[in-house]
């Protein structure tokens, strides 16, 4: 059967911060006033249980998002691991969560040493460009907030990364927001797009205000982004910008797992992340009540799967998760499918393939520009360090040899 991806929601949709380019706290609009967004015990213990019993594989990673997940509070994960441990049946466990990182203290930090949790923290860069987007629900700034809680996590030797979302702002500042992260000490980050679509008619008269679900498009492939989507070719000068650094001073230091996923690519082992996956489905999403959804940019009631207490497997394999997957493949524009670096980036996320290719069809993704450019651009760096590696050597060597070449 193969591996599979869980992203557990215990607190579902509901966050302590209201960024403004979020698409999923809106979700909330999908459940009744007054509902509880608290994963119950039996949904709780039915993940643990089912999720070990059903990886084929040694280590089973626990993926916990939200929202804000430490809203539902340490005694909940304090439960998590004594299930997990009860279930392991001498697999090793574990644990990652996503986090905003607002609400952590010394509590939370001891935790997350003791228990070995990797931590990713929500940040997009120095104070004026975090502040942007990431306010709280009184419309406050958080960024003294998150590096207060990033010092907690370095106080308790937690292993922690960043992640840091591309906005139509951001893009033009690759540089000052690198910079920053390496004066922070900061060695493990990922940059994430921001691609989001104006609702249509139908998705607002729903109360959505960030993203149409599928069910609601209209026909036409192109659509309006909203005001802090990355533009379609700044997402790639972003990352080349940063790359030329990293390449000539950072490589080996600085793991920017963009690079990391692209020279996957290049080495030729499979995608360690589903958006360059030649297919994708085998990474779902649990909300709190167990609902299971095709994927977590997929919450909506078309692609609901089922609940995890109906059983886990049915659900992963359901015919149309499994059709969901295949169409990622199958549906590429032939622009795609003859492109020199399709290996490396496969259409990317389905989410963001609205566009019409020259040839007038569908299904071109927003950031190909951005991805051709940045793809062709590391090509001949993704070959050394490929080179270098097969000569069992460190990637990091890559520093040494354009330093005698004379720099890129």
């Amino acid at each position: 059967m193969g591996s599979f991806h869980i992203l557990a929601k215990p607190t579902g949709p509901i966050c302590n911060l209201d960024c403004k380019y979020c698409f999923y706290t809106e979700k909330e609009v999908y459940y009744p006033k007054n509902h509880s967004f608290r994963m119950p015990d039996d949904v709780l213990e039915s993940y643990i249980k089912q999720y070990i019993d059903s990886q084929d594989t040694r280590e089973i990673i626990f993926a916990w998002q939200g929202g804000e997940p430490t809203l539902i509070g340490l005694d909940f994960f304090l439960k998590a691991v004594a299930l997990q441990k009860k279930y392991a049946n001498g697999k090793r466990i574990t644990n990652t969560i996503q986090t905003n990182g607002t609400l952590l203290n010394d509590h939370w930090c001891e935790f997350f040493s003791t228990e070995r949790f990797l931590v990713g923290i929500s940040l997009d860069g120095p104070e004026p460009i975090h502040d942007k987007y990431r306010i709280d629900r009184g419309g406050k700034p958080t960024f003294e907030l998150v590096m207060k809680g990033i010092s907690l996590l370095k106080k308790h030797h937690v292993e922690f990364n960043v992640l840091a979302c591309v906005t139509r702002h951001s893009a033009y500042k690759a540089l000052e927001v690198y910079h920053f992260f390496k004066q922070q000490e900061i060695k493990y980050i990922q940059f994430i797009p921001i691609v989001e679509r104006e609702v249509n008619e139908g998705a607002a008269e729903l109360s959505l205000s960030h993203a149409t679900p599928p069910s609601f498009l209209v026909e036409e492939a192109q659509q309006t982004v909203t005001p802090w989507t990355v533009e379609p070719e700044m997402y790639g000068d972003f990352l080349i910008q940063i790359f030329n650094e990293w390449v000539l001073k950072d490589a080996g230091s600085v793991f920017v797992m963009n690079f990391e996923w692209a020279l996957a690519s290049w080495i030729g082992i499979p995608s360690p992340i589903c958006i360059f996956a030649e297919e994708c489905g085998r990474a779902v999403a649990m909300e709190h009540n167990g609902e299971l959804f095709s994927c977590d940019h997929y919450v909506y009631p078309e692609y609901r799967l089922g609940n995890i207490t109906d059983g886990l497997l049915n659900s992963i394999n359901h015919p149309a998760q499994l059709a969901f997957g295949r169409k990622k493949r199958d549906t590429l524009p032939s622009v795609c499918r003859s492109c020199q670096v399709r290996f490396a980036c496969q259409g990317e996320c389905p989410k963001h393939r609205f566009l019409l290719s020259d040839q007038n069809e569908p299904g071109l993704n927003y950031l190909c520009a951005s991805y051709k450019k940045y793809f062709t651009h590391i090509t001949p760096y993704m070959k050394i360090m490929k080179q270098l590696l097969q000569d069992r050597l460190p990637a990091s060597y890559i520093k040494e040899i354009l330093m005698n070449q004379g720099g890129l």
